[in-house]
Formats: structure tokens, C-alpha cells, sequence
């Protein structure tokens, strides 16, 4: 291919290389310069343009691109018309993408003028989801590197493997304290990951966390059909010899691959009973938050086996989000303590569910709600306690005349909860390893909940959020590391941070707590008379 400067006159045929703009002329890249062409250059000055002009045994970029585009097409995958030198390919049906990554390797080896890029080898796709593409870098390119390109794909190099498994059949083992409601939600959370595949959960059970238990559950699932069957178990896999893998092997099954190399996800186990992939699910798998379980899963559904030597190459790469209970570099040095813990009430709330009054400025046992809750938490062992106003705050820092709390002002606090936990949370001083949030409507929470709270607080054994619980049932206050202040102050409208908490569920340390401390809020004017009625 000829590349270079020439006069107008003699650009006819070859293909503009840049765009040009003079004066009313606009002559685009990629333009085949023409005799009108020509004329509108010499009219508007231009003297020299750079042109691109192909020789004998060149193919033009749109030719080489759909030719090299069309032989790295495999099953399920569709072609878009080239244009520019780029020729897209995309799924025809949703599956999962599998890509021979030496083929693709040997492609772009060929010549620095031919490229091609897919998405990750095994990403879940849908139908018309572009995953791949080749450019073409110049105007055109040898015939001779164009064949050879071609010549360097493998049979299937890029194909999309549709869904196959359909019926899929839930065991959750038991333990005491392990909440019904989280075996909803991972039933919730699993029918949601299957729903791209269509597949769907043709039947779950519940047992106790036992081997016998659990391997008649698995039985009795696969005798209604099941093509996989997913375990959630109460406690996770340890070892080889723990419940689930013991299940697994007591009904004849076998282990493929207890481990992966993949956060979060280590806890994976793989096994199969007859011809059926039996999954003993790690902790994470309860979150919709993508992890490695998802990679596995989806791979399964379409059929694919999953060998050893598979699970064992997904290290890198396989680090998929900073890890919280970890230490991170980036944290400042002394952000990891719970020796300081600052101390935050809110009270700017509106009362609307008081029918006018301010429930904070309402009287219990001689004192103002607000006040008591500012009494407790200056009595704790929080180091420092703000207290953020808002509706009618001249009313509420008089209320509190003679605390030695400091005062942050909310002007949104209109807008909900959030907005006055990001008031809070930034007037934190820079010297606290954490705080913990008190809600001005809650008398009840003393300084002894606190303190148990800032004990429990141990961010060097991962307990970076405490919070008091009763029968499964969390309550408040919550107490935050500092780790996650960013997040908080992303917050928006009226409904706090809980799913925060539950996206950062191993993170939680759990006080145990008992009767209606941790829950009683004053929002109404029955819970006023109850709570003066003792």
C-alpha cells in the first residue's frame, strides 16, 4: 500500500488519511477521492493532501476485516458488516462465551495491521451482546497477511455455548441462629442468577447441617430431576472430609475440586453425583454481588465441564474487589485502632409521624428524648460525640445546653435520613478510628450498648461494623470503621445504610442484646405514652 502526500490532481482513487477542513470543505477520513473531490480541494486552496492508495495484492481494510471476522466466527456467533476497517461480532443467542486463546494470540501475531479483541474467555452473554471485534489498523493490507490471518484461526476460535441445564434443585443446611430469612433471600438471590440461563429451582429443602440429612436431601433431588444441584451450607466448607463433600461421597458421588483460586469464592467445591455437577456453595454465593461462584455457575449451565486444571488458571485475574477485612494499603496508618471511636447523634429529623410536635424535644421521665440519648453516648467510651441538627435546631442545642457535644447543621435535612448520616460522618474528626451512630428517637440505647459495641469493634480480627442484635433481629446504634466513611457518604434518601451492612456481611460483629433497647424508637405518640408508661 502507497501512503503519502500528493497533489489533488493526482489523489484520484487513493483514500484520504485525515480529515480536512478549509473554509465550506469538509473532506472526511476515508473518503475515496473522486474528480469532484478534486475540484473542491483545488477550489478551497488545497495544494497537498495524504492519501492512502492500494497496490496490487492489497484487500482494502473493510474486505480484510469481514474475511478474518468471518473465519473467527464460530457457533452462535453473528457478523456485523465491516465499516472503517472494523468488522464487530456478536452473540446470537445467550450462553457462555468460549474463546480459543491460542488462535486469537496466533491472529495477532500475524502483523501489527490486524487486531482482533474479545471479551473475557466464559463470560455469561446475551443475546446481540457484542464480543469481539477486528480492526484493521491501516486503509488496507496485503493479501498475503490477510490469508495468513485467516489461516491462524482454529476451528470455533470464538463461539457462544447456549444453556442447557435447566432444573436446578437447593439444599440449605441448618444451624440454630441461622435466620429463615437469609435462606430466602440465597433462594431470592440464586433464582435471579439463573434467570439469564433460563433456568430455574424446581425444588429446595432444608436440613440439618448433617451428613446423613444432607445426603438423602441430594438424593431425593436428583430422583426429581435435577440437572445441578446447588448446597448452601450454614457453616462453610473446611475440609475434604467436612459435611457437604462427606454428603457428596455417602451417596456414591465423587469430588472433583474442593478450593479456588478466586476472591470471593475460595470456598468453592465442586463435585457430581452420576452424571449431575453438585455445588457446595461459598459464603458469597448468598450475595448477587458478582464472585467467583457466578463464573462457575454459569459455565455449568451451559454444559461445560469443569475441570481441575480450569479452576486452577482463574488466579489471575481472579482478585474481584478489595477485600474490607483486609488491611489496604491505602488505608492510613492508624485508621485500624478501636481505641477511638466518635460518637454520633442524629437529630434533625422532622417528626412527621408525630402529627407536628418534635419528638426529640417531647419529655421522658424529666428529660428531653435528645438529650438523654446525648447523655449516654457522652457517658461512653466514644472520645467525642457530634450531634447533627436540622428541623428546628436552635430548639434541639438548647435542649442540650451545658453538653460538652459538639454541633454540625444539616440545611437538607428535608431530604431523609441520609443526608444527616453524611453530616454526621463528615464532621467526624480526623483522628477517629470509627463512629458509632445513635438515633436521637431512642432512649433506651445506654452508654453500657456503646461501649460493648466499641469492644467489639476489632478491625486487626475483620469486626469492622458492630451493631447490637436480638433474636436475629439487628438494631441500633451501628458502629462504623472508618474504612467505610467513603461509602456512607454516598448515601441517598430515607433509608440508611443497611444495605451496606449486608453488602459487607462478613465484616459484621454482633452484639448480643436483650428486650427492646436496641429497637425501641419514638415515632409516634403511643410510643411516647408506652415509654413514660416504663
Amino acid at each position: 500500500m502507497k501512503f503519502g502526500p500528493v497533489a489533488p490532481a493526482d489523489a484520484i482513487g487513493g483514500v484520504t488519511v485525515h480529515t480536512i477542513r478549509k473554509g465550506p470543505l469538509v473532506l472526511k477520513k476515508g473518503t475515496t477521492v473522486g474528480t469532484d473531490e478534486v475540484d473542491a480541494l483545488i477550489r478551497a486552496g488545497v495544494s497537498e493532501i495524504v492519501v492512502a492508495r492500494l497496490e496490487p495484492g492489497d484487500v482494502s481494510e473493510d474486505v480484510a476485516a469481514a474475511s478474518i471476522a468471518s473465519a473467527v466466527a464460530g457457533s452462535g456467533v453473528t457478523v456485523e458488516r465491516a465499516v472503517t476497517g472494523r468488522a464487530n461480532l456478536f452473540a446470537a443467542e445467550a450462553g457462555v462465551l468460549v474463546v480459543n486463546r491460542e488462535a486469537v494470540n496466533r491472529i495477532n501475531l500475524v502483523d501489527e495491521a490486524i487486531t482482533l479483541a474479545t471479551l473475557p474467555a466464559f463470560k455469561a452473554v446475551v443475546a446481540g451482546e457484542m464480543i469481539g471485534t477486528v480492526k484493521l489498523i491501516p486503509f488496507g493490507v496485503a493479501g498475503e497477511l490477510r490469508d495468513a490471518a485467516v489461516t491462524a484461526v482454529a476451528p470455533d476460535t470464538l463461539r457462544v455455548v447456549p444453556y442447557t441445564v435447566k432444573r436446578v434443585g437447593v439444599v440449605s443446611t441448618m444451624l440454630p441462629g441461622l435466620a429463615p430469612k437469609v435462606i430466602e433471600k440465597t433462594l431470592r438471590v440464586t433464582a435471579e442468577r439463573l434467570a439469564p440461563a433460563g433456568a430455574a429451582i424446581i425444588a429446595e429443602r432444608r436440613v440439618a447441617h448433617d451428613e446423613d440429612k444432607l445426603a438423602a436431601a441430594i438424593r431425593e433431588l436428583l430422583g426429581l430431576g435435577a440437572e445441578l444441584v446447588i448446597v448452601f451450607g450454614a457453616s462453610a466448607i473446611a475440609d475434604r472430609r467436612d459435611v457437604i463433600p462427606a454428603a457428596i461421597e455417602h451417596i456414591g458421588g465423587k469430588i472433583e475440586h474442593f478450593g479456588m483460586p478466586v476472591d470471593p469464592g475460595n470456598l468453592m467445591l465442586i463435585g457430581s453425583a452420576g452424571n449431575v455437577p453438585v455445588l457446595g456453595a461459598p459464603g458469597c454465593a448468598r450475595s448477587p454481588t458478582e464472585n467467583g461462584f457466578d463464573w462457575i455457575l454459569m459455565r455449568l449451565l451451559a454444559g461445560l465441564k469443569v475441570s481441575r486444571a480450569d479452576i486452577t488458571a482463574l488466579g489471575v485475574g481472579g482478585l474481584l474487589m478489595e477485600i474490607v477485612t483486609r488491611p489496604q494499603p491505602r488505608v492510613p496508618a492508624g485508621t485500624d485502632g478501636n481505641r477511638n471511636v466518635a460518637g454520633i447523634v442524629l437529630a434533625a429529623g422532622r417528626s412527621t409521624r408525630m402529627g407536628g410536635p418534635n419528638k426529640l424535644l417531647a419529655d421522658l421521665n424529666g428529660k428531653k428524648l435528645v438529650r438523654i440519648v446525648a447523655e449516654q453516648a457522652l457517658a461512653s467510651k466514644a472520645t467525642s460525640v457530634v450531634v447533627v441538627t436540622g428541623h428546628q435546631a436552635e430548639q434541639v442545642r438548647h435542649a442540650l445546653d451545658g453538653l460538652k457535644v459538639s454541633f454540625v447543621h444539616n440545611p437538607q435535612f428535608a431530604e431523609g435520613l441520609a443526608t444527616s448520616v453524611k453530616t454526621g460522618i463528615g464532621a467526624v474528626p480526623a483522628e477517629a478510628d470509627g463512629a458509632v451512630v445513635c438515633l436521637g428517637d431512642m432512649p433506651l440505647i445506654d452508654a453500657a450498648l456503646i461501649d460493648r459495641l466499641i469492644e467489639a469493634f476489632a478491625p486487626d480480627r475483620g469486626a469492622l461494623i458492630a451493631m447490637p442484635v436480638c433474636d436475629g433481629r439487628r438494631g441500633n446504634p451501628v458502629l462504623w470503621s472508618r474504612r467505610f466513611f467513603g461509602e456512607l457518604m454516598t448515601l441517598d434518601g430515607d433509608i440508611g445504610a443497611r444495605h451496606l451492612i449486608a453488602k459487607h456481611g462478613e465484616a459484621v460483629a454482633e452484639v448480643p442484646v436483650e428486650g427492646k433497647s436496641a429497637f425501641l424508637d419514638i415515632d409516634t405518640p403511643d410510643a411516647l405514652e408506652d415509654a413514660r408508661r416504663g
